[in-house]
């Protein structure tokens, strides 16, 4: 029983290990030594893809990372804090100077990035945005789907960025004006945001349940 036992334990680690023997010049086995796999036996590309899951829809931190995206664009319109808005209407008057400051602060800053670099930076947005539609939908990469129900959203989002910048620059927009303008911006967000949302719940959905189904 016990040389059946260390004849199987012998095999075990023969397979893990494979053995080595050195032998004198008469034959006889001098030692036994284990040796270990070369790194070019080692799998790498499947180690890092183990530890590092690349189906967005089943990991948590994608949904952590949709609700953050989605709660600080819509608390910050155009980058002026929604509480500093909502202190300003209540008629705080130093709240509402710093609200009329940050405004025509940031108008000025995304309308110049718009002005300058406008044409390239649409051109690379685009580039991004098909690339990530080719990789997921036309080769079923999961991370590139998770990309895109990202990015297209948060596009049309700086899209509606740029035409409230212009208005509050074109107007000169202050007070009671600039807040009634904030809340139109905020609430068209909202509104993009809830469908990117719906959307992205039922797509990763349908990707688990299908993920599940096949196994």
């Amino acid at each position: 029983m016990s040389r059946h036992l260390k004849g199987r334990h012998a095999l075990g680690v023969g397979a893990l290990w494979p053995e080595t023997r050195a032998f004198d010049p008469r034959g006889n086995a001098l030692r036994e030594a284990a040796t270990w796999p070369s790194g070019d036996d080692v799998d790498w590309y499947s180690t890092v893809f183990e530890l590092i899951d690349m189906r967005s829809f089943s990991n948590l931190w994608f949904w952590i990372a949709l609700a953050v995206l989605w709660s600080s664009t819509s608390h910050y319109v155009l980058g002026v804090p929604w509480d500093m808005i909502t202190r300003a209407r209540k008629g705080h008057e130093q709240a509402m100077a710093d609200m009329n400051a940050l405004a025509a602060i940031n108008s000025r800053r995304i309308l110049y990035i718009g002005r300058e670099s406008g044409l390239l930076l649409t051109g690379f947005i685009f580039f991004v945005l098909t690339g990530a539609f080719l990789m997921g939908w036309v080769y079923d990469r999961e991370f590139a789907q998770a990309v895109l129900l990202l990015m297209l959203p948060m596009s049309l989002v700086w899209l509606l960025s740029v035409r409230t910048a212009n208005r509050i620059e074109a107007e000169a927009l202050e007070g009671e004006a600039l807040i009634s303008t904030f809340n139109r911006h905020r609430l068209l967000v909202q509104l993009i945001g809830m469908v990117s949302i719906f959307v992205t719940a039922m797509w990763g959905m349908y990707q688990n349940m299908t993920t599940s189904a096949l196994g």
